[in-house]
């Protein structure tokens, strides 16, 4: 390349970047999630962003994301090397591409370590994950996903479906996001509901899917789409009367109980309004407030692999935003590399969108460029020694401090420190130090008081 070439080092589209601001933000609510998570005995893992792409798409997992293949880009001068590599890739021996998700590469993974791993398998994950998807605003082609899964052999019990509610709730609650509703069904009651009206076993799956788009595209293109797979008029107001019934917690488990007793064969919706109440009687003995979640017999999750229990979180007043955490429960996803029914239940917060809708609404806020509470200016350098000590005197009292090792007025430090979001500057001259004492500036308030050195670290804390 030579000198007079430009490269254009702008991000790669759908490839998103954050400033200090935002990436502070983001830190902070995965603590807060990884927090909540740990408190239910989750355990971290993470696996490789890059997987065999036969693993990616096994029996169908792919679905409809586009993956991102990786290819080794080799010089000029090793052209031989990549002429076989290429050739080794056509044959798909070591075709390897991005993740997609992190549930295809937990089931990898637990084929992986079957034998090293307690189940019920309980399982956090924070990892980016990319989809070769058109980018547009909130939606990007690498994002971080915070999931959590647990996996059992042959059995789970569903009060581990009981518990997501709980740990949504729990979460989003603590970073105070406003109100929100968490939106419960099951994916049998909808199975057996479409076999009660005469839906072709072959076409369930599309119809639930067309049903998922309901809020998407509104119920006149649902009735046209469902025209479309051939159901006959009279099933499909039937379909749409009934995704429309509403009522409290209670009220939806007592309609659905007195609608099985006049379905015709009904085992399959009988079967999913009983998994269902099981489920509710959970999430009410895990004290969650009714005003958090609902059933709502329109939620699918389009996913072929979803059989039982499905989640979506919707914010009150921001429903445009979508779904903000979502999941439901799967039987055969997890156990498609050991030949094994390994059932699972898990929730994912699609973090990096969750931010940019967030911030964009105004509901959340960058946080200060720095952690840094406090700063140490510099009035003279010859005083650098003592500047130092108090800091890290400050430090051991549980601050974040950064010392001002540039020498600058005193007005040009402060404003420095403001534009860095930080509270505190302590001030130490000639004077000052002879005596022991510094002035700390709190800059939020304006007021500046005298303090011993020895005192600053509980005086700011105090302050704070």
């Amino acid at each position: 390349m030579s000198k007079q070439e430009k490269v254009n080092f702008t991000t790669p589209s759908g490839f998103p970047e954050f400033l200090p601001t935002e990436k502070r933000l983001e830190v902070h609510l995965l603590d807060t999630i990884r927090r909540v998570y740990e408190s239910y005995g989750f355990t971290p893992i993470e696996t490789p962003a890059v997987e065999r792409l036969e693993v990616l798409q096994a029996k169908g997992n792919q679905g409809d994301n586009i993956i991102y293949g990786i290819s080794p880009i080799l010089p000029p001068n090793r052209q031989e090397e990549k002429d076989k590599a290429e050739k080794g890739s056509e044959t798909g021996a070591e075709a390897r591409a991005l993740k997609f998700d992190q549930t295809v590469p937990l089931a990898a993974y637990i084929a992986r370590h079957l034998n090293d791993l307690t189940f019920p398998f309980a399982r956090y994950q924070m990892d980016l994950v990319f989809r070769g998807e058109r980018a547009k605003d909130g939606r990007f082609r690498s994002f971080r996903q915070c999931d959590i899964d647990v996996v059992g052999r042959r059995e789970l019990s569903l009060l581990y479906d009981a518990q997501m509610p709980a740990i949504i709730t729990e979460i989003f609650e603590a970073i105070n996001i406003g109100d929100f509703l968490i939106r419960i069904n099951n994916r049998k009651i909808l199975t057996g509901f479409f076999q009660s009206v005469g839906v072709e076993a072959s076409k369930i799956k599309a119809c639930i899917g067309i049903i998922d788009n309901l809020e998407k595209i509104g119920e006149a293109k649902v009735k046209q789409e469902l025209d479309k797979e051939g159901i006959p008029t009279e099933g499909i107001d039937k379909i749409i009367e009934f995704i429309k019934i509403k009522g409290s917690v209670t009220e939806m488990l007592d309609k659905l109980k007195h609608l099985s007793d006049s379905i015709p064969e009904a085992e399959q919706f009988k079967l999913g309004v009983t998994e269902l109440e099981t489920v509710i009687n959970g999430v009410r003995n895990l004290g969650v407030a009714e005003t958090r979640y609902c059933i709502d017999l329109s939620i699918a999750r389009g996913l072929d692999y979803y059989t039982g229990t499905v989640y979506e979180t919707t914010l009150i007043g921001h429903e445009a935003l979508g779904s903000i955490c979502s999941g439901g429960r799967y039987e055969e996803l997890v156990g498609v590399f050991l030949g094994e029914k390994m059932p699972g239940v898990g929730i994912s917060i699609g973090l990096t969108r969750l931010i940019s809708r967030l911030l964009k609404a105004g509901i959340l806020s960058p946080l200060p460029a720095t952690p840094a509470q406090v700063m140490v200016v510099n009035m003279q350098d010859d005083l650098m020694p003592v500047y130092l000590d108090v800091s890290q005197k400050l430090r051991k009292a549980g601050l974040n401090v950064i010392t001002s090792f540039d020498q600058q007025k005193l007005g040009k430090q402060f404003q420095l420190a403001e534009k860095q979001g930080i509270q505190f500057c302590v001030i130490i001259g000639s004077e000052e130090a002879q005596q022991q004492k510094a002035a700390l500036k709190n800059l939020k308030t304006r007021e500046q008081v005298d303090v011993k050195i020895d005192d600053l670290g509980s005086e700011i804390l105090k302050q704070l």
